[in-house]
């Protein structure tokens, strides 16, 4: 029997099996939130307020930190309702939620590979980096970054949520996701999943192939310095974003591209997870840390001196 009509709400499982788990993971996504709202905010202070970190490297990475907090925003106060209360969510609460997490993601994976244009342009060809990555560049990009978000998840929200859905309405994941909402279709998925095949590829698969071209340019460039102290410098400017950039696909390509059977479904809750509430609340501690100018502009920020001696 398939429900026809559009659903009053949906009910999203997560763990309930588990509600002790479920406990537990309240206090990890409560922690790993209030660490994005906290880190991201910092990194978009510091990219603002100190004049040294006033180049294209910092400017995308300050938009990248506002995307984080969009991103996580969008569900995580929902996802605290659910585990620790009913959980029920509302079919146009359901609706904004895949509109605005398939939208963000779309553009943080475009925004990454702008980000691995612009240390290939830093790497490669110094001489030319501030005519070629100019401010006017910059803006540009991140908005096509912005409109490709907007687009995907255009295009492929409404069919997703045309679906016809299983009269139980039981999503068996943490928030709405196309994937989950499939496989809560009783009917002919065909299309929709041929049409998040197809996403996958201009999403995940070409941005991916581009960062890593743009790093095996990089890796050829720093090959060829010859001093000790420029490779590291090199290594330096890119080390922070690459290991951003393989956070962030390694989980993405767990959720997204797995095989369908139970243990990979059940997997992939783990990784979406991580995906969704892990990266955002990662990435701003990893550029604090690896990042000697971020660590800089933050002792400045506090009054200290963040010229090393």
């Amino acid at each position: 029997m398939v429900n026809q009509s559009s659903p009053t709400s949906f009910l999203l499982l997560g763990f309930s099996e588990h509600p002790r788990l479920e406990k537990i993971l309240f206090m990890v996504v409560l922690t790993s939130y209030l660490l994005t709202l906290v880190g991201n905010t910092l990194i978009i202070l510091l990219s603002v307020l100190d004049p040294r970190l006033h180049s294209p490297m910092y400017f995308f990475l300050s938009n990248l930190s506002f995307l984080d907090l969009c991103f996580t925003t969008s569900f995580v106060p929902q996802m605290l309702f659910n585990l620790w209360g009913p959980k029920t969510i509302s079919f146009l609460g359901c609706s904004v939620q895949l509109f605005i997490f398939m939208s963000l993601g779309t553009t943080e994976c475009i925004l990454l590979t702008v980000m691995a244009f612009d240390r290939y342009v830093a790497v490669c060809q110094p001489l030319h980096y501030a005519t070629i990555i100019h401010p006017r560049l910059c803006k540009q990009l991140t908005a096509v970054a912005w409109v490709i978000g907007l687009v995907q998840s255009t295009i492929q929200t409404p069919p997703t949520l045309r679906l016809p859905f299983c009269p139980h309405r039981q999503i068996d994941d943490f928030l709405c996701e196309v994937p989950a909402l499939i496989q809560l279709s009783c009917g002919d998925t065909t299309y929709n999943e041929i049409q998040m095949a197809v996403a996958s590829v201009f999403i995940v698969v070409v941005p991916l192939s581009l960062i890593l071209i743009s790093y095996g340019a990089i890796a050829r460039a720093v090959m060829k310095i010859n001093s000790a102290n420029g490779r590291r410098k090199a290594v330096g400017t890119c080390s922070s974003h690459l290991m951003v950039v393989l956070i962030f696909y390694s989980s993405v390509i767990a959720v997204y591209l797995q095989p369908k059977n139970p243990y990979a479904h059940e997997r992939g809750k783990f990784f979406g997870l991580f995906y969704a509430v892990g990266t955002p609340s990662l990435n701003p501690l990893i550029y604090t840390l690896r990042n000697k100018e971020v660590k800089r502009a933050f002792m400045r920020l506090l009054g200290k001196d963040g010229d090393p001696r």
